[in-house]
Parts: C-alpha cells; sequence; structure tokens
C-alpha cells in the first residue's frame, strides 16, 4: 500500500515531517510488526533510532524545534536590526582576558581638569549618525543587516600620512555613538545615542576609534549623560581595548584613563539637565585600532555562540534543552534552557523544584550577562556539584531577555521604546512578547511544581559591590525567610557581595518589575541581582575593579548557595534565621534612637512592619514607569474592554419563559416574604375569595394586554408592577392549595418543611420572618399561562 522508505533520502525529495508521518502511519496500519521487516535497510528512516549493533531500538527521535536555532553548518542566525539602522559589514570580536594584576579605583587628586563645553559651532564634526527614532515615532519593522543600500562612510576622510585626526565608528553590534566633534588637535566631545523610539537613557557608550598614535595623550568628554550621580565619581575608570595589544600579546579589555571627572554640562537646553565624562588617555600604539565601552560588552551574538557549543556538546546536550521561548519585536530569538539531569522515574521527575533565573531585561547591563555565563559554565560542567544540583533542581534560564535591545546598543530599553522591567503584568503580547512569555512560562511551572526561587540579573551604576533586592514577606510562619538566601550568599562571596546593601521594601513604582510580580504569584523567594559597573570596596577585593572572572565566579556561588540553602541539615538555616533576628533588633534600635524613642523588644516585637523600619530602593538603578507609548494605549483600551465583557458575560437562558421565572424570582422575593406570613396564618375561607378576585383581575389583564400589544416604555414599566401583583397572588393561592392537599391521605409534600415545627420558633405577628432568600422555589407555568404576558420579557431586560 505504501513504497518503502530508503536507506539514504535526500532532504529536498522527503523532508522529515512528511518522512515522520510515513512512519508513524505504516506504524499504525501494522506494517511493521515484523521485526524483519524493521531491521530491512529498505525501511530505515531517520526518526527511528538504532544502537552500535545496527539493532532496532523502537524509539522515536526527540522531535525537531519549531525554529530551527542553528543550521546543519553551525552558522548562526544573523541578528535583525530595525530599518533604521544603519549596519557595518564586520564583524567585531574580542578576547578573553583577565589582567595579572588587580586594577585600582581611579585616586581623585582635586585638580582634575573640567573641560567648557565648545560644541560643533567652535568644533569640526568628525562623526555623526544620521538622525535615529525618538520619543513619537516607533517601532515598524526589521531586517537582517538594518537599513536598506549602501553603507556610507560616517568617518571623516584623512587627508594625508600626517592628518592624525581619529576616525570613530559605533554602527556594530551593541555600539553606541552618535556624534564626535573634534575641539582641538588631541581632544573630542562625544554625544551619546538615546534609546531608540525614546529622548533619554544615554549611559552605556561603545564605539571604536581608529588612526591613533602613540604616546599622545588625548581627552575623551561625552556631552549627554543624564544621571546626576555615577560611579565614576568615585573612581570607576572606562574600558579600553587595543586590537595590535589582543593580537600580539592576547591582552584585553583593561581599565584605563586619567584625570577622570564626572560633573554637571554647563549648558541647559531648558529641559533637562545634562553631566559630563571627561578622562585622558594615551593610546599603546600608532595606527591601533582601539575600543572603549562603559562596561565589558557582551552581544547578542556572543550569546549564540554559547549557545551551538553547548547544543554541540554530546554530554552537555543531554540535560541541557535548547527552546525557544518566543521571538522579540524584531523577531529574534528568545532562548530558553531547562537543565536538569533525567529522573529514575515520573515520580521523582514530578517531585523535583525549580529554579528560574534571567537576565539583560536592561540591555546595558551587560555584567548580567556574564554573571550568567559563570553560572551556565558551572551547571553545565561535570562537577558534583552541579551533578547534585541537575538531580534535585528543574533550571529554567532566560539569558538575554531583550535581545533587540542588546543588538542595537540600548541602555534600558527594548525597541517598544519602554522599560521592560515596569511591565511584566502587561496584557499586550505583541508588543512585549519576551516578558509576557516569560510571566507565561513562569505561571505553567509554578501549576506543574513548586518554583524555589527566581532571580533576574541587573547591573548598578550607582552603587558597588553585588546585593540583592528581595520582598518582604508577609507571612509569620516564614518570617525573615526572604533574607536568608542573600545571608548566605555574602557568606559564601564576602569580598563581592555587600548583604548590607539588600534591601526587602515592595514599593508601589515597583510593582511592575520582575522580582515584584513573581512574588505575587506565590514565589516567596524572589530577588533582583545588582552588580556594579566599578567594583568591591569589601575585604581583599576593596577598591579593585570587578574583572569578567569576579563576575563568573559569582555565578559558581548561586549554584553553592543554592546548595546550602536546600540542605537537609537546616543548621546553616536556623544559624543565619538566628544571626537576621539579630540583626533586625540593632537595626530597631538605631531606627527608633535616631527618633529619640524608647522601644521594648521583650514581646512580640516580629510584629513590626519591617517595611517601616527600611529605607526604599529609591537608590536602585531604576527609572520610573512612563507608561504605554501613544500608539498601544487604544489597544490597551480595546483589549481591557474584552476582559471586562468576558468576566460580566453570564451564560443566557435559552427560552422566554425561563427569564420570566428569573426576572419574578429576583423582583418580587422582598415584597412576598411578608405577604406569605400574612397568608400561612388565613384561614381558608378568605382565601377562596382572593381567588375568584385573582381570575377576574387576570381575565381583566388578558383582555386589556390583547388591545395593546404596542406599549410605550412607561406603560410597559406599568405592566410590570402589575403583572408582579398577580404573580403573588397566583403563588399565595398555589401554596395555600399544597397545604389542602397535604391534609389528603398518603401525600408526600414536594418542597422540604421547615427547619422546625416548634410554635416557640415561630415569627412574631407583624415582624418580618428570618428566612433564606431561596425558600421559594419558582412555580412551573404551564404554557396557557404564559400566553397571557406576551411582553414580559421585554420588561426582564429593560
Amino acid at each position: 500500500m505504501f513504497p518503502a522508505l530508503e536507506t539514504e533520502r535526500k532532504q529536498e525529495t522527503l523532508p522529515d515531517p512528511y518522512e515522520d508521518f510515513m512512519y508513524r502511519h505504516l506504524q499504525y496500519y501494522g506494517y511493521f510488526k515484523d521485526s524483519l521487516m524493521l531491521s530491512s535497510p529498505l525501511l530505515r528512516s531517520r526518526q527511528l533510532l538504532f544502537d552500535e549493533l545496527d539493532q532496532v531500538n523502537p524509539r522515536l527521535r526527540e522531535p525537531r524545534e519549531l525554529f530551527a536555532f542553528f543550521s546543519s553548518k553551525g552558522t548562526l542566525q544573523a541578528p535583525r536590526w530595525p530599518i533604521e539602522c544603519e549596519v557595518i559589514k564586520e564583524s567585531i570580536h574580542h578576547i578573553e582576558w583577565v589582567p595579572p594584576q588587580p586594577e585600582y579605583f581611579y585616586q581623585p587628586t582635586g585638580n582634575e581638569k573640567v573641560p567648557e563645553i565648545v560644541g560643533e559651532e567652535k568644533g569640526t564634526v568628525v562623526y555623526h549618525l544620521n538622525p535615529v527614532p525618538t520619543e513619537g515615532s516607533y517601532f515598524t519593522s526589521s531586517r537582517v543587516g538594518g537599513k536598506r543600500g549602501v553603507i556610507k562612510e560616517l568617518a571623516v576622510t584623512l587627508e594625508g600620512p600626517e592628518d592624525d585626526t581619529l576616525l570613530f565608528e559605533s554602527r556594530f553590534e551593541s555600539g553606541n555613538l552618535q556624534k564626535a566633534v573634534q575641539v582641538d588637535t588631541y581632544e573630542y566631545e562625544l554625544t551619546l545615542r538615546t534609546d531608540l523610539y525614546t529622548n533619554k537613557h544615554t549611559q552605556w557608550f561603545y564605539f571604536r576609534v581608529q588612526n591613533t598614535r602613540k604616546d599622545v595623550t588625548y581627552r575623551f568628554t561625552i556631552v549627554n549623560l543624564l544621571k546626576p550621580k555615577s560611579l565614576y565619581t568615585v573612581g570607576m575608570k572606562p574600558l579600553m581595548y587595543s586590537q595590535l595589544d589582543a593580537n600580539i600579546y592576547n591582552i584585553g579589555w583593561r581599565r584605563e584613563g586619567n584625570e577622570i571627572k564626572y560633573y554637571k554640562n554647563n549648558t541647559d537646553n531648558g529641559q533637562q539637565s545634562f553631566y559630563c565624562l571627561t578622562w585622558t588617555i594615551q593610546f599603546p600604539h600608532d595606527q591601533d585600532t582601539c575600543f572603549f565601552a562603559h562596561f565589558y560588552p557582551y552581544t547578542y551574538t556572543d550569546l549564540q555562540c554559547y549557545l551551538l557549543s553547548v547544543a554541540k556538546n554530546p554530554i552537555q546536550s543531554q540535560f541541557c534543552k535548547l527552546r525557544t521561548l518566543c521571538r522579540s519585536l524584531a523577531g529574534n530569538t528568545v532562548y530558553l534552557l531547562t537543565i536538569t539531569n533525567p529522573s529514575p522515574t515520573p515520580h521523582e521527575a514530578a517531585a523535583k523544584k525549580a529554579v528560574v533565573l534571567s537576565a539583560r531585561v536592561h540591555p546595558g547591563e551587560s555584567n548580567a550577562s556574564w554573571i550568567m555565563k559563570g553560572f551556565l559554565d558551572f551547571i553545565l560542567s561535570n562537577s558534583p556539584d552541579a551533578q547534585l544540583l541537575r538531580d534535585i533542581f528543574v533550571f529554567k534560564v532566560v539569558p538575554m531577555l531583550n535581545p533587540d535591545g542588546v543588538i542595537v546598543g540600548n541602555y534600558r530599553c527594548s525597541l517598544a521604546g519602554r522599560d521592560l522591567n515596569r511591565h511584566y503584568k502587561t496584557i499586550l503580547k505583541e508588543s512585549f512578547p519576551c516578558i509576557w512569555h516569560t510571566r507565561n512560562m513562569i505561571k505553567r511551572l509554578l501549576e506543574e511544581r513548586e518554583v524555589l526561587l527566581y532571580c533576574d540579573f541587573h547591573g548598578h551604576s550607582r552603587k558597588n559591590n553585588i546585593f540583592l533586592y528581595g520582598c518582604n514577606n508577609n507571612d509569620r510562619k516564614y518570617w525573615l525567610h526572604e533574607r536568608v538566601f542573600p545571608l548566605m550568599l555574602s557568606k559564601n562571596a564576602p569580598d563581592k557581595f555587600s548583604f548590607h546593601s539588600c534591601n526587602f521594601k515592595v514599593q508601589k513604582c515597583k510593582e511592575g518589575t520582575g522580582r515584584v510580580v513573581m512574588w505575587r504569584m506565590g514565589i516567596l523567594n524572589s530577588y533582583t541581582m545588582e552588580s556594579t559597573f566599578s567594583g568591591s570596596t569589601l575585604g581583599s577585593k576593596r577598591n579593585i575593579h570587578f574583572t569578567i572572572e569576579d563576575l563568573k565566579s559569582l555565578g559558581y556561588h548561586v549554584c553553592d548557595t543554592l546548595l546550602d540553602f536546600c540542605d537537609p541539615d537546616k543548621t546553616k538555616f536556623t544559624q543565619c534565621l538566628a544571626e537576621l533576628k539579630e540583626l533586625l533588633q540593632q537595626e530597631i534600635h538605631k531606627k527608633f534612637n535616631e527618633r529619640g524613642e524608647e522601644v521594648n523588644l521583650e514581646g512580640s516585637w516580629s510584629d513590626i512592619s519591617l517595611s517601616d523600619i527600611e529605607s526604599s530602593t529609591s537608590g536602585s538603578d531604576s527609572s520610573l514607569s512612563d507608561g504605554l507609548p501613544v500608539h498601544l494605549l487604544n489597544i490597551v483600551d480595546e483589549l481591557n474592554q474584552k476582559m471586562m465583557s468576558k468576566k460580566k458575560k453570564k451564560k443566557p437562558l435559552q427560552t422566554r419563559k425561563q427569564r420570566n421565572e428569573l426576572h419574578q424570582k429576583n423582583k418580587l422575593m422582598p415584597e412576598f416574604k411578608l405577604t406569605e406570613d400574612a397568608s400561612d396564618r388565613a384561614e381558608l375561607g378568605p382565601t377562596l375569595q382572593k381567588q375568584s378576585t385573582f381570575y377576574k383581575t387576570l381575565e381583566n389583564f388578558r383582555s386589556s394586554a390583547m388591545k395593546n400589544e404596542k406599549l410605550s416604555l412607561s406603560e410597559l414599566n406599568g405592566g410590570e408592577r402589575s403583572t408582579s401583583m398577580d404573580s403573588k397572588m397566583t403563588l399565595i393561592l398555589r401554596k395555600n392549595k399544597e397545604k389542602m392537599q397535604s391534609k389528603r391521605p398518603g401525600f408526600t409534600p414536594s418542597c422540604p418543611q421547615r427547619g422546625s415545627t416548634d410554635s416557640s420558633q415561630e415569627s412574631a405577628p407583624g415582624m418580618k420572618p428570618n428566612w433564606p432568600r431561596n425558600r421559594y422555589p419558582v412555580t412551573k407555568r404551564s404554557t396557557t399561562a404564559m400566553a397571557a404576558y406576551p411582553s414580559l420579557h421585554v420588561n426582564t431586560y429593560p
């Protein structure tokens, strides 16, 4: 019935999905019942697994991904850029290198020069990008390579070998430099590009200079920084990379610069204040190509190279599954790694707790990627501790949440022009796909298993060291438990991690952050890890810049602390809790002493609100939410209206009869309670008199209803009141009829009796009985009775 599958078949003639379908179809119809047929070379399929002896293993290969990560040749996916961005064709690559000597902070002398800003009116523009999209515009489309057409040369043309003008360039991955103005022979004023589709967030810089001269002092001044405080004021140095040093001496990025000064710009545009960073430098070689950066760059291509090496590793790929979480706004892949060892039984697999880690939601905080790389290096290694962690946990890792921002060289925003770490509660799946899918992934994960810890890696531009922001727990059963992990981490990395810089206050302005949203979803240990752009002020690394290896080592310490935190022997956990209580008592005494008040902690001092003790995290390297761009506001309103309509919409009743009965039940019940109480005490004679009166009223209503089918709105309301009176009378008669029938022998009541027959429990005359509202079920009407109410369904929904 079906042709035999050939041993070797070209991809063009029979693609894998079709071959998989053919195999399953043949298997379904019993075509493979004979094991001899399975071993036949004519029936060999790439979907079947064979062992070393070429015997059939009745397992299918794992399905291919929805999106192909890497081609069979191992080439990477080219980054997709907004169509407004010009991109040079050159590939930029840097080596990793650890300085042999500590790189100490710059020590200000107090005599640093403060250059006056000249501007292009008195200087010469030597590099200027085309106008980039700012506030008011928005992302429309992307393509590999960015803007179409010929890439123009933006740097000045040298007049000859003696021309020592520097040649600037930043149109490469993660690069950021908008303009360079030469104001003296060896002095340049630099302007950074704002985040795309915004008019702010100038902090990250990364650019190239060529045509250098040795033993000459150059001065660079960045003129449009926005933060009034910076680590450059307390000794931080910029990073420099020499291409000749890398090629000849295998030297990579290093801290360089003298006469470093961070100060307020004397020019004022009337809207916002700018700040300047100035430094001097001497290049090591003539005719060298050098790079400057705010911090060690880590690009989207760097991440893909790393993931490609993991995917090709036959051992690591067994316990590290690479998946596509989603596509970014520009169409770049957001990767999700699931790391865990296979479990012997399904029960053990389901019992594993989960740990969720993410990084680079802020693209200019490249230190987060280096910590993530250190974590991945260790958790994917053959270390016994790493194997133990993979045995007891399921790790969900999103190594780069904002690839679009990383590619274009943004500092804080995505191509939506907004800070993603303020929009984790968003309902705009298409505009904020990375965080929407991350939150949704964690939501599904919580339905499957407990999530022990969530941590989002960040960078900080105003504080030294590494620290965590958490969320105070309101459950007294787990009081101070959210502080145990940070305290353990500070003990495992005492020269890098500062527990005293940690903060656990949940502010209203941080409700949209990943840390707070995941905490409100039920993750007790939900953190933001902040790593400085500078260095440490602790222990043996005091006043020394962090290197790449320092940050990667912190990734290892995170793993080490996880083992301590989950140790079955709770000695360390108990000791940390006791220490936390003592530290908290000291902090309470300090706060009350500052206020001049006395405090007695002998009682239930743990009831004191921790939020009142802690200061806010306003010193955090954060921005307030700008709200949504204008072009997204209407979309949000439409989605909210749809969601509200879905919540309010009830299942419709199918018949007019059901609608009428529901209407009567809701409208007549309050008034009917008193009437029914009186009817219960009435004698049968007056009731029969009411019955005759009712039939007369009913006949009059029938005749009037037939004559006046087209009623006005006011008449309909009146009809509703008349119908209500007649309905009450009908219910009274039916109730009395049932009581009369109950006296007959063999009668079984159709409705439940009162809870008590004791006369002492009866209500006093004239008082409203305390009965449940559902005491009277809706009575069943015949089709003949319904004919008397031809327009009642209109009154049901006025």
